[in-house]
């Protein structure tokens, strides 16, 4: 907000003065940091139950004359966002302010904290305990709004319906020990392995929302539900779905639990090393072709946004060059864009109950930074970032690249390490094809980062300069080459054979736009030369119109032993 807009906010929580949504302190040098706590938890709950935009708890307001006197809590504006940290770490949900922000008063520094409303459906508690407001005053939250915030969703959530002839005999004693472990490492600073492992299994399932009071949720039998209990989910679908599309044709069913089945079907997942070498760098740069945090953050969500009602199954396909995870029903609360950044946290659920169990497990993260750290790793593994597809009226699908779509993208994240993830986005969104916003265009082009006319942007490549060598040059040009090689044998790979035409239509808009035609042509013939002689491909067609396909046996991707400029392993 502004100053004006920040001074005309105040003045108007100072009218209203303190209720259950708002609540001033002096704080005049300090504030015990678990009264915040405290105030947060009953703040965000009576914001729910009134249909409030948010709480506010307010520092630098005198408690009996209503008149600015100033706070000097936190003055360095790291320690005072600092705040937001600590919040997230002693909250269940985890849950932290939406804003802190300073007011230059005339009588004095005035700090506003704004609090979210608790999501509909879960209470929230600081350090496991649950507040609410007893008119201007901290009370500890009553059983009749424990209840009332509890059954919000009842009606609505379908993984919070409770299962009549299920019971913890259900439970797979394997997934079960996994969930304890995992409910122990979320909560490191309230309970200890053994603590958590010595409970009894009624008492653990109810603390990780599994059950409720003692009666079994469906979310529980999707978590921890042995594979022969998912009968009792019928006529629902407890399924994920893992196919290889290729040359090579497979594919799995996985059921519950689901605790253990994600990983399983990650394991699935033909998960090579990629080779990449820094611009004007003897080094090489090996990742993965696909981070395991990343893609089981993916198929989590996917679980967690789940529309069971639509009696679908989520699908994990997965091809040469990418992962194409895909769940039933809409994008629940915003797009996809708005947690990229990491500046957004979900308001609403559409399975509120098992996207709590699922928190308590480690499963997911309550706070909307999934998102964003999918994006942020990607883009430290020098990749494209996710691709959301919204398309379908009833369904969502994220791909996941696992291969290089630009060289200029990829060098330019190897030696700008420093870039904001707002311009990696847009550089993304450059490299394939997708239109960026005005100012941002003017941002990239400033800064050096695209060239080209719109609707022609694109990624400029890295500009020598005195440091480079020689060398540094010929490695880039090898990068260049092995890019190419590997998008043949990837085109092959997937569609088996290929006409001179088809290599020169895949090949055409990779090779920039400084070549001539006769130029891209004899490059595309170097580079089916080369394929030939190792090896890798060979004309199943005639020499006035060859077939190209891969020699046996096929290989996986592209590699040259011993070459230390090729970047695919």
């Amino acid at each position: 907000m502004t100053e004006e807009e920040l001074r005309t906010l105040l003045d108007r929580l100072i009218a209203g003065w303190e209720n259950e949504t708002v609540e001033f302190k002096q704080a005049s040098n300090d504030y015990d940091t678990d009264k915040i706590g405290a105030y947060f938890s009953a703040l965000s709950n009576e914001a729910n139950l009134r249909g409030a935009e948010a709480g506010w708890l307010v520092f630098g307001i005198h408690n009996k004359t209503r008149q600015v006197v100033g706070t000097n809590y936190r003055p360095e504006a790291e320690r005072l966002q600092g705040l937001k940290a600590q919040m997230s770490q002693n909250t269940e949900p985890t849950m932290t302010f939406r804003a802190i922000q300073e007011l230059a008063h005339p009588d004095g520094r005035v700090v506003l904290l704004e609090i979210p409303p608790a999501p509909d459906g879960i209470p929230v508690s600081w350090k496991g305990r649950f507040y609410a407001r007893d008119g201007e005053s901290l009370a500890p939250l009553s059983l009749d709004k424990l209840d009332r915030l509890r059954d919000q969703t009842l009606g609505r959530d379908w993984s919070a319906q409770t299962v009549a002839d299920a019971t913890l005999a259900d439970f797979d004693p394997e997934a079960l020990d996994a969930a304890r472990r995992a409910f122990a490492r979320r909560h490191p600073k309230r309970f200890t392995d053994d603590e958590v492992l010595g409970w009894p299994a009624e008492l653990f399932t109810d603390r990780a929302r599994l059950t409720r009071a003692g009666k079994v949720t469906r979310a529980a039998l999707l978590l921890v539900g042995t594979p022969k209990a998912a009968w009792l989910l019928s006529p629902y679908p407890a399924q994920l779905t893992w196919g290889l599309y290729g040359t090579d044709r497979a594919y799995e069913h996985f059921g519950p639990p689901f605790l253990l089945a994600t990983t399983a079907l990650f394991a699935r997942i033909r998960n090579v090393q990629l080779r990449l070498v820094q611009p004007g760098a003897l080094m090489q740069v090996d990742v993965w072709k696909y981070d395991e945090r990343i893609v089981l953050e993916a198929i989590h969500n996917a679980l967690g946004h789940q529309d069971f009602r639509r009696n679908g199954r989520i699908t994990v396909q997965e091809f040469g060059d990418r992962l194409v995870i895909a769940n039933e029903g809409r994008f629940y609360d915003g797009e996809p864009g708005d947690y990229a950044t990491g500046s957004r946290s979900p308001r609403r659920y559409r399975n509120p109950a098992l996207a709590q169990a699922m928190a308590e497990l480690g499963m997911i993260d309550r706070l909307g930074y999934g998102i964003f750290d999918m994006h942020n790793r990607q883009a430290h593994r020098f990749l494209p970032m996710p691709d959301y597809d919204l398309s379908e009226p009833d369904a969502v699908k994220l791909t996941i690249h696992g291969a290089v779509v630009d060289e200029a993208y990829t060098r330019l994240l190897m030696q700008r390490t420093d870039l904001p993830i707002t311009d990696v986005l847009a550089l993304d969104r450059v490299q394939k094809g997708m239109t960026i916003p005005e100012d941002m265009t003017r941002r990239l082009r400033r800064a050096k980062l695209i060239e080209g006319r719109k609707p022609h942007l694109r990624v400029a490549p890295l500009v020598a300069n005195a440091t480079d060598t020689r060398a540094g040059y010929i490695r880039a040009r090898s990068l260049d080459d092995a890019h190419y090689l590997q998008l043949v044998v990837d085109y092959l790979t997937r569609f088996g054979t290929a006409t001179r035409q088809d290599l020169d239509d895949l090949l055409e808009g990779k090779l920039g736009e400084s070549p001539d035609d006769g130029q891209k042509s004899r490059k595309v013939t170097y580079l089916l030369t080369k394929l030939r002689r190792d090896g890798l491909v060979r004309n199943s067609g005639t020499k006035a119109r060859p077939v190209w396909e891969l020699a046996p046996p096929a290989p996986e991707s592209y590699l040259q032993t011993g070459d230390e400029t090729e970047p695919f392993k």
